[in-house]
């Protein structure tokens, strides 16, 4: 050792220098650097705080100060807490050593994130003495720091955004938070757009990457799942430009980095050799599910799926997570030796033998964490396996007979045979055992051939069949030909597949293997050449049906988006049925593996496109011709304004400024505002049909129960659901027509109506009496005796228009008191008339007086038709136009009479002024 050496400060300094840049010779063995200035003035002079040493390719330097031209060589810095001279005393109490990677923001970054900020926003006794402003400055300290690490060029000197460089990112979490911060902080509005869609597709798993671990094993696996739909959608995306593959490789890294480290937390926290069984068990088929899925997915992803993404081809090899793969076998190598270590304590009897044999058992593992793979651990477990392959083996021997002896019992049954192998796998996988079963797997073999024959059979029984038929494919739900034969002929497969694992994992070593297995293969090429076929077949015929317009597959961007059948009126959506299968056998053969033809996933695309508006389009247009069916008959005429609304927005279809060209599926914002248009008209038209049926089922229920009523003996009853019936009318009264409401006329009164049905068709009879002797019309007549007065005196119109030879528009209707009518052909005397709101002497009307009848009798009077050029007995300015009504309801108008007023019309109209027929 050189005498500068000797000074146990520089011994210190040399020692941590070499151990770091990993230097093969000793650094006291250069005299220059024992002299070194630099070195000298750090450890003797107080004011001196700060020794930087940097390794390039001069080799090592010292120097008192840190000047970074280079970023990329590593630094060590030692530097004093306190401004004093180092001693042998305080070397250790005085001097802190740090190093530097990459950049100062990196190491800062790295500090703050896995030491400081831990320590002193979480740790109980550290928060408590800190101050809140500090922690919220150390926070946002950290935050900044990653924001800036996340946005660094290779060229750590310029802060500046580029994508490709992933240094920054080291979780999940952190590339989520890269989009967010792209999304406000990018530089043009469309690159912001690009980060806002990644973000939003990344919302879906942030939450769970960000607080992993609170989660559990079963939530994670559910995650992987989900994980996976993400970065597909992510990957597959042609809204914006491409995610760059150099990232999704790195972010496929960093995911499936994130499920190992989280498995090791979950099931370092078991004693995963003293533990409950069960527990264990579970546990580790979750750890390994999460392992073996994550694999499973990188390698479809990148080896298949995206390779074969036309818009997005994955160019590099596919990515295999090597790490998590050793792992998952890692933790099924643990499960093997606890099952095994279960069933031997299953097999063996219970005697001291057993217990000495199960507390050795697991002994070779002591003080080795089997969860912690890596190259370095990887000799111990293997050596560990060994030790404990050793003590078990004297146990191999007495399990092996009694395992004999289960399966000789029940190998006649093929099943249970099977299952018995299934269930004891890990003890049959044992050499000894093995060895020991021989003639029990050469039978299980041979079931196995019979499987795969009867598989055989079954496939070309069925393959040319009709799915769903008893000789064709077996059918599942919503599901087209093509892809219920691919999905069917894909569960035999897995039955192959599962069948040539069995033979695989216990049945290699047998003589009969070779032969099984090339049997097995040829079937499972065999099925494959079928999927493949009816693929084809599938692609051959929709690629056809493209140049054929009557295919229902062409929809161009530009067409009409729906139109009124000429000849039946019904509406039809330009979006056929066809295509919304042709979507749905495009996305399911896409996720069976399938690489859609160009010019039908191009297709496909533009119908995805206009998929969500012709679905909505298809119901509205299903409603439009439905709804008929859906009126009660009676009232259709109540709805026919706002049928006519309805109809109206779908003829006219057109936009921009004038409504001159038609809406067609390329014009998305029109289009939607029209969507919305027809959903409110049709909302609004089946509510109010809606309405009107209930209404209407409510009546009739009513009536029904009215109908029912004895009038003689529960006449209280009758006028109780009368007045029921009349309430639940007058809440409709202003939103119906009385066309409607006229329909559920009734007494209130049962023995009035049915005297006053007696009295009129006593009258009726009297009337058809003196018609029959030609003696009508000159008798005094009361109008009231006849259910429908109106039909009568349309009748005598209609009789007076031929006796004169005229048509019945050309006729007017005339009342006199004077005497009879001169102008009349046909004319008729009239009584029973009276009058409400003034009197009438028959010249003229008059105020009622204090002591006048609110309603008074007329005198008869002549009426008829006469032409419309032709004088009637009072003048125009001298008479009002009073109505003619059934009842004092005023609830039916039969015609309308001149009555002789003295002139003055307005106050007659004031006053309430009617005629109306007297009661029976």
């Amino acid at each position: 050792m050189a005498n500068g050496t000797a000074d146990v400060r520089k011994l210190f300094i040399f020692t941590t220098t070499q151990n770091y840049f990993g230097l093969m010779s000793e650094l006291w063995d250069q005299p220059l650097l024992c002299n070194c200035l630099e070195i000298n003035n750090f450890l003797d002079d107080g004011n001196q705080m700060l020794l930087r040493v940097q390794r390039s390719d001069a080799g090592i330097s010292f120097s008192n100060t840190i000047e970074f031209g280079d970023t990329k060589d590593k630094v060590l810095v030692f530097f004093k807490l306190r401004p004093e001279v180092i001693t042998d005393e305080n070397l250790h109490d005085n001097i802190l050593v740090s190093s530097m990677l990459e950049s100062p923001i990196s190491s800062l970054y790295q500090a703050v994130r896995q030491v400081f900020a831990p320590m002193l926003l979480k740790d109980q006794e550290w928060s408590r003495n800190f101050d809140p402003k500090l922690q919220n400055l150390l926070s946002e300290l950290e935050a900044g720091l990653g924001i800036v690490l996340r946005r660094s060029d290779t060229n750590l000197t310029k802060l500046k955004f580029k994508e490709d460089d992933t240094r920054g990112i080291l979780t999940p979490s952190d590339e989520f938070q890269f989009w967010i911060e792209q999304a406000h902080r990018g530089n043009k509005q469309i690159s912001k757009e690009r980060a806002n869609y990644f973000k939003e597709l990344f919302e879906t798993i942030a939450r769970e990457f960000y607080n992993l671990d609170s989660l559990s094993l079963l939530e994670v696996v559910d995650l992987v799942e989900t994980t996976q739909d993400v970065v597909d959608d992510v990957w597959r995306q042609t809204e914006h430009d491409h995610y760059p593959e150099s990232r999704m490789l790195h972010l496929l890294d960093i995911i499936g980095g994130s499920f190992g480290r989280f498995v090791q937390k979950k099931l370092g926290t078991l004693n995963l050799w003293e533990d409950p069984y069960y527990l264990v068990k579970d546990s580790l088929k979750a750890g390994i599910s999460i392992c073996e899925q994550w694999v499973i997915v990188c390698n479809h992803l990148t080896g298949q799926v995206w390779q074969h993404y036309v818009p997005h081809p994955w160019k590099n090899e596919k990515y295999f997570p090597e790490t998590l793969d050793k792992l998952g076998k890692r933790l099924e190598e643990v499960l093997a030796i606890r099952t095994i270590h279960e069933k031997f304590l299953y097999f063996l009897p219970a005697s001291e033998e057993k217990i000495i044999c199960l507390t050795r058992v697991f002994e070779p593992f002591t003080g080795l964490n089997p969860v912690q793979y890596n190259p370095y651990t990887e000799p111990l477990w293997k050596a560990a396996v060994s030790q404990y392959e050793k003590i078990i083996a004297p146990a191999e021997q007495k399990i092996a007979g009694k395992l004999k002896n289960y399966i000789s019992e029940i190998q006649d049954s093929p099943q249970q045979l099977l299952q018995a192998f299934l269930k004891y796998k890990e003890l049959v996988k044992r050499p000894t055992i093995s060895k020991e079963l021989m003639l029990e797997r050469e039978t299980l073999l041979a079931r196995l051939v019979d499987s795969i024959k009867d598989f055989r059979l079954d496939f070309e029984n069925r393959c040319r069949g009709i799915p769903g038929d008893a000789s064709g494919p077996l059918s599942g739900k919503n599901l087209s030909e093509v892809v219920n034969n691919i999905v069917w002929v894909r569960q035999l497969e897995l039955k192959v597949d599962d069948t040539i694992k069995i033979a695989e994992a216990l049945l290699s070593d047998l003589s009969g293997f070779r032969c099984f297995h090339q049997s097995a293969e040829d079937l499972l090429d065999q099925l494959k050449l079928y999927e493949q076929e009816q693929f084809d077949d599938w692609s051959r015929d929709i690629q056809s049906g493209l140049s054929d317009s009557r295919s229902g597959l062409c929809i161009e961007a530009s067409s009409q988006i729906m139109e009124l059948d000429s000849n039946d009126g019904s509406l039809k959506v330009h979006y056929s049925d066809r295509l919304v299968i042709l979507l749905r056998e495009v996305r399911q053969l896409s996720a069976l593996g399938f690489v859609i033809p160009a010019k039908i996933q191009q297709v496909a695309n533009i119908a995805q496109k206009f998929c969500k508006q012709a679905i909505i389009l298809k119901q509205v247009a299903h409603f439009y011709n439905s709804i008929d069916q859906q009126m009660i008959q009676s009232q259709r005429p109540m709805m026919l304004q706002s049928a006519l609304a309805f109809e109206q927005i779908i003829k006219n279809s057109k936009t921009g400024s004038g409504g001159k060209s038609q809406i067609t599926w390329d014009n998305p914002k029109e289009l939607e505002g029209y969507i919305q248009k027809l959903q409110n008209a049709a909302e609004r038209l089946a509510t109010e049909n809606r309405k009107l049926r209930k209404w209407h089922t409510t009546f009739c229920e009513k009536v029904v129960v009215l109908m029912n009523i004895d009038l003689l003996r529960h006449q209280q009853r009758w006028k109780d659901g009368l007045q029921e019936l009349r309430t639940g009318l007058a809440t409709v009264e202003a939103q119906c027509p009385l066309a409607w409401q006229s329909k559920w006329e009734g007494p209130e009164d049962p023995l009035q109506y049915l005297r006053g049905l007696v009295a009129r068709a006593l009258a009726i009879q009297n009337w058809v009496d003196k018609a029959e002797k030609q003696a009508l019309l000159s008798e005094t007549l009361d109008l009231s005796e006849l259910f429908h007065p109106d039909t009568f005196l349309n009748a005598l119109r209609q009789e007076t228009a031929r006796a004169v030879g005229r048509s019945v528009d050309s006729l007017k209707f005339v009342a006199s008191w004077k005497g009879r009518l001169q102008e009349a052909k046909l004319q008729i005397k009239i009584s029973g008339l009276l009058l409400e709101g003034c009197s009438f002497d028959g010249n003229q009307l008059s105020e009622n007086q204090l002591d006048s009848p609110s309603v008074s009798s007329v005198l008869p009077c002549f009426m008829g038709w006469i032409p419309q050029d032709a004088c009637g007995p009072y003048s125009p300015d001298e008479c009002i136009s009073l109505p003619v009504y059934t009842s004092a309801e005023r609830d039916r108008v039969v015609t309308n009479i001149d009555v002789p007023c003295g002139g003055n019309q307005d106050q007659w109209i004031q006053c309430g002024a009617a005629l109306f027929l007297k009661n029976q």
